[in-house]
Order: C-alpha cells, then structure tokens, then sequence
C-alpha cells in the first residue's frame, strides 16, 4: 500500500510511473584493501543495468544477458587488480571522487542559480583543459592492461 501512496504522489506531481517487480544483485571484492562493489538490477524485460557503486560510483552499461555482466565485471576487476600495483592508485580514487564531488556540486549550481553565461563558458574551458590533459598523459603514459580496449580514450 505504501508503495501505491508514493506512486500516486508521483503522478500528481506530473511523472508516469510504471512500477517493475526486479531483483537487484550486490557484488563485492577487496582488492588489496581496496573495495570494489557493484550493484545490477534484472528488470521485467531480462535487461541487466549494471553500476559500479565503490570505490567510486560510475554507471556502467546495460546488457542483455547476464553472462555479459559477469564478463565486465570479471575485466573491471582484472583493471582494478592491475592498477592496484601501481603507486599512484589512492591518488586515482581521490581524483575520481573528486570529479564526482564536482558533478554533484555543478548541479547544485545549475539547479539552484541563474548562472551568467561568461562563467558557463569559463566552466567549459576548464572542462576542455582537464581533457586536454587526460589525452595528453595518455600519449605519455605506458599502457599496462592489454586485454581490452579503453571505452573512452
């Protein structure tokens, strides 16, 4: 009954609300003190959305099959294994958590202010030199996982 008060709240506020019976999945690991964790929901067409949830949120992708869910996880961790090794692993969970204290904080700002455009731009800016620097490290760096191709680079 609870569940058809949120829903009828949710439609006076104007939203369409479909309710999806689902189960949802929980994955762990500790990669050298590190916890890697997922989370994927089978919804009600057999779709599976799969997220990494720690050690920083990122939505992954959404698969048809659930072998193809185990597959991706099987390669993250197999990254996060390799990248445990290097020195610079707590520096790259800091830097992620950062880019994602940044998002939050930048829809705060969209959200709650009327932001003049000049500070939109220089914001963009910003945005293009971090990436700017993101391809330039890349072409520096040696690569050290092989057995997949980045997804973003």
């Amino acid at each position: 009954m609870e569940a058809s008060q949120h829903d009828m709240k949710l439609i006076q506020m104007g939203a369409k609300v479909e309710q999806i019976s689902s189960k949802m999945c929980y994955v762990k690991f500790t990669i050298d003190d590190i916890e890697v964790a997922y989370v994927y929901n089978i919804n009600k067409k057999g779709r599976y959305f799969l997220e990494r949830i720690k050690p920083y949120p990122i939505p992954l992708k959404e698969f048809e099959k659930e072998e193809d869910v185990i597959k991706i996880i099987d390669i993250d961790v197999r990254q996060f294994k390799n990248a445990a090794k290097s020195k610079n692993m707590e520096n790259f969970i800091k830097i992620n958590k950062e880019l994602n204290k940044t998002i939050k904080e930048f829809e705060d700002l969209f959200l709650y202010y009327n932001v003049p455009k000049i500070e939109i731009e220089i914001i963009m800016d910003k945005i293009k030199e971090i990436h700017e620097e993101i391809y330039k490290t890349q072409k520096m760096s040696e690569r050290v996982f092989f057995d997949k191709e980045p997804d973003n680079l």
